[in-house]
């Protein structure tokens, strides 16, 4: 008789949103490999309602708690957690094979530092935390070598599986790229009176709206430069942003002889994710996550506008400072956006916001887990109140 293979069990922060859905709809595709542990999200009561019904999780956590009130009634058997317990204690309590990462903020981190301390994978797809806190997660990393962070943002997946079985020593450099976001195609004079369907209206990715709107800033790759500089080792001098509108392209990687490998695939999150949580191995796709090629046709590449952009050269300053800076710029930077979409910013003070704050911030070269959270506290506070006052 063919003994039944352990399936992986797997917690969701974030599973109402973009990434929690197409995670759950990649576990639904493959349920001899998969189960889900927990699901974690903000408010969202109806649709957490309908994937515990569907999905059967050990226990879940809804941050609102009227809402956890409201679940409770239906699922009195299930472990909810709410605000009060805080979301790492959830995580804790389920202590599942694999945490995907799906939220937005920095509300995840202690969750993340303490999956990988108890040897886990963690699939991220979360900027901010390795933003924030990136020299905390990869020293917790190379203490707990059983421990794996697996990247989900496509860029970094790209790269991930562009160096398998590559030595760092042969990298030339590493390349993002980039779609060039909902706004490449306006010029920097209608930037003021651009509307929010706009701003987050992405032509090939269907994202949140925060991100979308850092997509908008072109924030998203100087966020992603700081990612890649901790995720694989290499000095910012050698991490290049490059636009490629088709965004087939995910990302390359350059060596030293001069040869480059990229990863294609659709525009598409299941990819990523799937890998993340299947790593080493390759599941089965279905037909539609196929590329045409002779469909596509041809590429089309070009360099980043830094003067209509500048989020992108802001973060690149605050990634060549190090320390508590990118901290900074993080927390500014989600006060801004979130601002910019309650309607009490226009889309052009973004950026202006977010240098002020960072401008104002006393840097702290090697932060503790303490400082950083001090310097986000600081830098929301802060991003909050230039918002106000404008």
């Amino acid at each position: 008789m063919k003994k039944n293979r352990k399936l992986q069990r797997v917690t969701i922060l974030g599973s109402t949103g973009s990434v929690g859905l197409n995670t759950l709809d990649v576990l639904s595709q493959h349920p001899g490999e998969f189960k889900v542990a927990g699901l974690a999200a903000g408010s969202n009561v109806q649709l957490m309602d309908a994937q515990i019904r569907k999905f059967r999780p050990e226990a879940v956590y809804l941050r609102d708690p009227e809402g956890a009130r409201l679940l409770a009634r239906s699922h009195p058997k299930l472990k909810i957690f709410t605000e009060t317990d805080k979301i790492h204690s959830f995580v804790d309590h389920l202590d599942a094979d694999s945490l995907m990462v799906a939220s937005n903020g920095t509300s995840a981190l202690l969750s993340v530092l303490e999956a990988i301390k108890r040897g886990r994978r963690v699939a991220l797809a979360n900027k901010e935390i390795l933003v924030m806190a990136g020299s905390l997660v990869m020293r917790e990393l190379a203490r707990n070598k059983e421990a794996s962070l697996v990247p989900v943002d496509s860029e970094h997946s790209a790269i991930f599986q562009c160096l398998q079985g590559a030595r760092l020593e042969d990298v030339s450099k590493l390349i993002l790229t980039g779609s060039g976001g909902p706004l490449r195609g306006i010029a920097r004079e209608k930037f003021p009176k651009l509307s929010k369907e706009q701003v987050t209206s992405h032509p090939k990715w269907k994202m949140g709206k925060k991100i979308s709107v850092d997509s908008a800033t072109l924030m998203n790759k100087g966020l992603e430069i700081i990612e890649a500089g901790w995720l694989f080792g290499l000095p910012l001098e050698r991490i290049e942003v490059l636009i490629h509108p088709e965004a087939v392209i995910h990302s390359m990687v350059e060596f030293r002889d001069g040869s480059m490998l990229a990863q294609l695939g659709v525009t598409d999150m299941r990819g990523p994710i799937r890998y993340a949580l299947s790593h080493p191995k390759r599941l089965e796709a279905p037909v539609s996550m196929k590329l045409d090629l002779a469909r596509i046709g041809s590429f089309h590449f070009e360099l980043p506008d830094r003067s209509k952009f500048p989020c992108l050269e802001i973060a690149c300053e605050a990634a060549k400072k190090s320390g508590s800076a990118p901290c900074v710029l993080s927390a500014a930077d989600e006060v801004a956006v979130e601002a910019f979409l309650s309607d009490k910013i226009g889309f052009i003070q973004i950026p202006r916001i977010i240098e002020d704050v960072l401008s104002h911030h006393r840097h702290i070269a090697d932060p503790d887990l303490g400082q950083i959270q001090s310097a986000h506290a600081w830098a929301t506070e802060e991003a909050g109140r230039l918002c106000k006052a404008l």
